[in-house]
């Protein structure tokens, strides 16, 4: 979300520029976000709902790489089953992203709930609609936790971003 501009400000503050140039810039970020929100929710969408999440060269692919860990001691924990847990939890980190940039750090809560929402309208239309396709209440777990990990990342890029309190700073002058 594009901060709000603080008034009374000099000096070549960013935030200084006039309230016009301001608002066209928070409409053009907001364009662009609404566009990769698309974008990402179509990516999303062609990802769990079609009759198979890939082809059968990714499959034998996939199998190989995963009978390769299996061989070996170290990697013998490298599962299917975890591969596909990481894969879901990786594909909804951007949701997370997505909801603080919308709603604001102050917004955070809405990450995991949209998580969760989207997760479940995926689960559902999947085992309503595609026979082929596996309704399952982990990748519900797995897609809200994602999103609760790209929420955390923005929270913490935006308390590493922000501006030290005026008061701590003096704290730290004295």
């Amino acid at each position: 979300m594009v901060g709000r501009p603080q008034r009374g400000r000099g000096g070549g503050h960013p935030l200084s520029r006039s309230d016009t140039a301001l608002r066209v810039h928070r409409a053009a970020a907001r364009i662009v976000l609404a566009i990769l929100t698309a974008l990402y929710a179509w990516m999303v969408g062609w990802m769990t709902l079609r009759a198979a999440p890939y082809g059968s060269d990714i499959a034998s692919g996939l199998n190989r790489l995963l009978e390769w860990f299996a061989q070996r001691q170290s990697t013998a924990w490298i599962t299917f089953d975890r591969v596909e847990f990481g894969a879901n939890v990786a594909m909804f980190v951007p949701l997370g992203v997505i909801a603080v940039l919308w709603f604001g750090v102050r917004g955070w809560w809405t990450a995991p709930i949209l998580g969760a929402l989207a997760s479940a309208a995926i689960e559902t239309l999947q085992a309503l609609l595609l026979d082929s396709r596996v309704a399952d209440v982990r990748d519900v777990i797995a897609n809200t936790l994602g999103s609760i990990v790209g929420m955390c990342l923005m929270l913490l890029l935006a308390f590493l971003l922000s501006p030290p309190h005026p008061r701590r700073q003096q704290e730290y002058r004295a």
